[in-house]
């Protein structure tokens, strides 16, 4: 998961690229980086850290231009140490490029060698991002007609990055001299959204992982990139869109809407926050139906993901609704930070447990889902030392069991606290009374009906379906052995111990 900012304007754009990369923070902590261009020069910075640590005054005034693209760093290929995987990326040929990508690739090894024995380009990094802009380079070239593109040209090199690239991208990229190029994978897996803005100058446009950007930069929402379309925005401002998939197909990834997303973002046409409060409402109803058991006294949210499901869910279950839980503003998201030590440290750092709420209380803690279970283990135990008589865990998500290819943190089912347990042995790891699980075909039709047009979901970290149709044992294991540091391992040497469901929606 990455935070990506496309922007052409009539004016000055860097001050716009780092507001809307602030209020994409939430989608990478790890790095930050913005390019502008000026005619035919790019200006870039980019650097580890937070948009705010990383872009100065001096920094700023240095990003000259009226185009430019932004990407905040959530590391899931390549090292989480390396500052050389910072984004955008750049190539000097043909035109000059540059590329910000959300999503990952799941053949990058492939088209890694690919590019070096038969179309001759060097990729520098271990980022599969950078395998992306060498393969958009190299389809650019062999499109263009007598050294000159058009949209034309420009449409059938995303055509031919469609045919060799597998796995789930939303990309931003500038081509020097043209204009701003914005794309989507043909599952649309990884969201992307697009608006305008009327000025006294002329029509200038955004294109934005979240609604939320739009919103706060003052653009007004036009749509969603479709899977597999294209959208260019020249130098001039005009605006050419293509579908440039064979057989594209509506896929969106539905851990956005339990976790991933901003709460006040609209994506695929459906509203987070929505979502959200639909799930709350089909948990109670869950816990109402089975389990009359548990004498809840009070519904306390896990913030801030959690809130609007636990919301709900009170309401529904007719139970008192109270803040347990005041949460440090200065502590990143533990879900994405980069190391499990470190995930472990900033929980405590990051909320703390009012006893008041607590004390000789029956209690249901409500969080988006138990992934790791690291941060559910800690905030039980937080809990129960503020004097709780009994601790009731409800996820608004059901048991993540599978690794995630699509560019979210959990490509291996060691990491995954729900993997060879069931829900009583989760429940005891995690130290709490009680534990209840969303079901995922109830979590699907809470997503759905805000719009029925959808009918299928990435739902891989639930179920095992990958919809692309390539992913093997063989390829998890040999992540897996990647992710932590193992010089070798056999690619079927795990092959046994997953049960797949490999899907490919056509």
């Amino acid at each position: 998961m990455c935070g990506i900012l496309g922007l052409v304007a009539h004016t000055p754009v860097n001050q716009l690229l780092y507001d809307g990369l602030l209020v994409l923070q939430h989608r990478g902590q790890d790095a930050a980086g913005i390019v502008t261009a000026e005619g035919n020069t790019f200006h870039m910075h980019k650097g580890g850290g937070l948009v705010r640590d990383v872009f100065r005054t001096r920094n700023m005034r240095s990003l000259a231009g009226n185009m430019g693209i932004g990407h905040v760093r959530y590391p899931t290929s390549g090292s989480t140490e390396s500052p050389a995987g910072a984004q955008p990326f750049y190539v000097n040929s043909p035109f000059g490029i540059v590329l910000g990508h959300n999503g990952n690739l799941t053949n990058a090894t492939q088209l890694n060698q690919e590019l070096f024995r038969e179309d001759l380009r060097h990729v520098n990094t271990s980022s599969d991002s950078e395998v992306l802009l060498n393969v958009l380079a190299h389809e650019l070239q062999r499109s263009t007609k007598n050294h000159q593109l058009d949209p034309a040209a420009i449409f059938a090199a995303v055509s031919g990055v469609h045919r060799r690239c597998r796995g789930a991208y939303a990309v931003v990229a500038m081509i020097a001299g043209y204009g701003l190029l914005a794309f989507r994978d043909p599952y649309g897996i990884r969201p992307l959204i697009f608006g305008s803005a009327e000025t006294e100058h002329g029509t200038d446009y955004l294109v934005a992982s979240e609604s939320v950007a739009l919103d706060t930069l003052g653009f007004k929402l036009i749509r969603d990139v479709a899977p597999g379309e294209a959208v260019f925005i020249d130098d001039d401002g005009n605006f050419y869109n293509k579908q440039c998939a064979a057989n594209p197909s509506h896929n969106p990834c539905i851990f956005e809407y339990v976790y991933l997303a901003r709460p006040d973002s609209v994506m695929d046409g459906i509203s987070v926050y929505e979502t959200r409060l639909n799930m709350g409402e089909s948990l109670a109803d869950k816990i109402t139906a089975t389990m009359r058991h548990l004498d809840i006294d009070v519904v306390i949210p896990i913030p801030d993901s959690g809130r609007p499901s636990a919301l709900q869910l009170a309401n529904r279950l007719g139970v008192s609704f109270r803040e347990g839980f005041v949460k440090n503003r200065y502590i990143g998201r533990t879900f994405i930070m980069p190391g499990q030590q470190q995930r472990r440290k900033s929980v405590r750092q990051k909320l703390n447990a009012m006893s008041v709420e607590f004390r000789g209380k029956n209690v249901l803690l409500v969080d988006d889902s138990v992934v790791r279970g690291t941060t559910s283990r800690e905030i039980v135990q937080m809990a129960q030392e503020a004097g709780a008589h009994k601790v009731y865990f409800a996820s608004a998500a059901p048991p993540v069991r599978f690794p995630n290819v699509y560019g979210i943190d959990m490509p291996t089912r060691e990491e995954l606290i729900a993997t060879g347990r069931d829900d009583d042995e989760i429940c005891r790891e995690i130290g709490a009374d009680y534990l209840v699980y969303h079901d995922l075909d109830s979590l699907i039709n809470d997503v759905r009906r805000l719009n029925p047009s959808i009918t299928h979901y990435e739902t891989s970290c639930f179920d095992g379906r990958y919809i692309t149709g390539d992913i093997t044992a063989e390829y998890l294991s040999v992540l897996a052995a990647q992710r932590h540091g193992r010089a070798s391992l056999s690619p079927s040497a795990s092959s046994t111990q997953l049960d797949l469901n490999l899907v490919r929606v056509e």
